[in-house]
């Protein structure tokens, strides 16, 4: 809900976008004060270098995982961003190296070819080319054809190699008379900076989940099949009500003494943490999932997070709309924990009855709650059309446009509620959905 005048999402942005532009006036600022370089040319490469550095530490806090930031935009939202600030950055990082090795050709009246052999023997320049060169192989195996054919395992391995760059780029940055020695305050600056974002780099991903898990030592409490392809895990463990999660959340789960330790997977919370337990509840789509059911009580698990925007914590109206596909009806479950009796309609799509994975505690708890369940099934709506068309999604909520829409499922699936909501002309304040993935 609304909190001193401002949306939780709309105060969020307001902080990283007066972040962004004050530091990007500041380099601006040290840039024209630090005087041009020794050609156009290399005046030019040396602006295109500060950016890409001040675009590489933007990249850094992206994937910080900020739990202010992660609560109230998203961990998909943040990692599409720093997916498209990756990109920006390779082309910065190219252009800036382009146009050093045509400065200096410049200068030196000499071949392209022979000045690019001649700065290579430089240190600085070596370490500069090695980070663009690994920058240009995640950047290619980023790309969606490639990332498709690779196993996550494989794809999220060479990915870490961007730590490489980040500190081949920083020895470079150390090495190179740049615009960020040209004065004490721009030194001061610029390591402030860097420390901040290897600090909260180092915070979010290693530093907070090694606390939380030796602090709450989890462990699977019990292991329960809900159907055939589709099992509940139970995790439990110490002060468990000291853990910052609610209902809507996921967690990155590991088992370490069931599965190596690199095998992760993102499953939402499938009921509203009680401050006794965890619970997680997945389907079999590969080979880590589907070993779920096979691990043996007492196990060690290890777990990263809460994360998420998915939560309660976005309403901006009493009235509430749930819409779930397959096994995404999980944080929508633990979600109806949360609300209040009343005004609250679930659109759960499956293929059969037989496929709703938690239908009894679904129905008992929009019951409990005066709520109204809609189960879809089959290829069409009642009137023949699909069953997320406009039409549909009027039929079946006339109030559409007065309710929060949270939306989890399969992608295309969610592709289509949100193009329907949208035709309807539902507020996008009120439209609340969430890939979890890790990619």
């Amino acid at each position: 809900m609304r909190r001193d005048g401002l949306f939780p999402a709309d105060a969020a942005r307001w902080v990283m976008w007066t972040f962004v532009v004050v530091n990007v006036v500041i380099v601006e600022a040290l840039f024209l004060s630090a005087g041009s370089g020794k050609n156009g040319v290399l005046t030019a490469a040396k602006f295109f270098g500060v950016h890409a550095a001040l675009l590489m530490l933007f990249q850094l806090l992206l994937v910080a995982r900020i739990p202010w930031l992660d609560r109230r935009i998203g961990m998909d939202r943040l990692t599409a961003w720093h997916r498209w600030v990756g990109f920006s950055l390779l082309w910065t990082v190219l252009t800036h190296a382009t146009l050093v090795v045509l400065g200096y050709a410049e200068l030196d009246d000499a071949s392209l070819g022979k000045t690019f052999v001649a700065l290579s023997g430089v240190p600085a320049s070596l370490l500069g080319m090695l980070a663009a060169t690994v920058l240009v192989v995640i950047a290619a195996i980023s790309t969606r054809s490639l990332r498709r054919r690779l196993r996550y395992e494989v794809w999220h391995g060479l990915h870490l190699l961007l730590y490489v760059a980040l500190g081949l780029s920083f020895v470079h940055q150390l090495l190179e008379t740049t615009t960020f020695t040209s004065s004490p305050f721009a030194t001061v600056y610029w390591w402030i900076l860097w420390l901040f974002a290897f600090g909260a780099l180092l915070t979010g991903r290693f530093a907070m989940p090694l606390w939380r898990n030796a602090h709450h030592r989890f462990r699977v409490a019990a292991v329960v099949p809900e159907s055939d392809n589709v099992v509940s895990v139970y995790v439990t463990g110490r002060h468990l009500d000291k853990l910052p999660a609610r209902a809507g959340q996921f967690c990155i789960w590991r088992f370490p003494g069931h599965n190596h330790w690199w095998p992760a997977n993102p499953f939402s919370l499938s009921a509203a943490p009680n401050g006794e337990g965890l619970r997680l509840t997945a389907k079999a789509v590969g080979s880590t999932s589907a070993g779920l059911r096979n691990i043996p009580v007492g196990s060690r698990a290890f777990v990263e997070g809460p994360y998420g925007a998915f939560t309660s914590l976005h309403r901006t109206r009493p009235g509430a709309l749930l819409i779930a596909g397959g096994v995404g009806i999980t944080p929508v479950r633990a979600m109806l924990e949360e609300q209040e009796a009343g005004d609250i309609v679930v659109l759960y799509r499956v293929r059969s009855e037989a496929d709703a994975v938690l239908l009894d505690e679904v129905r008992e708890l929009v019951a409990l709650r005066g709520g109204r369940l809609h189960l879809l099934t089959g290829r069409t709506g009642e009137h023949g059309d699909p069953p997320f068309s406009p039409g549909s999604l009027r039929r079946l909520v006339p109030d559409i446009t007065e309710r929060d829409a949270y939306v989890c499922g399969p992608p295309a699936m969610t592709t289509a509620v949100l193009s329907g909501l949208r035709d309807l002309k539902v507020p996008a304040r009120q439209i609340h959905a969430e890939r979890f993935g890790l990619g």
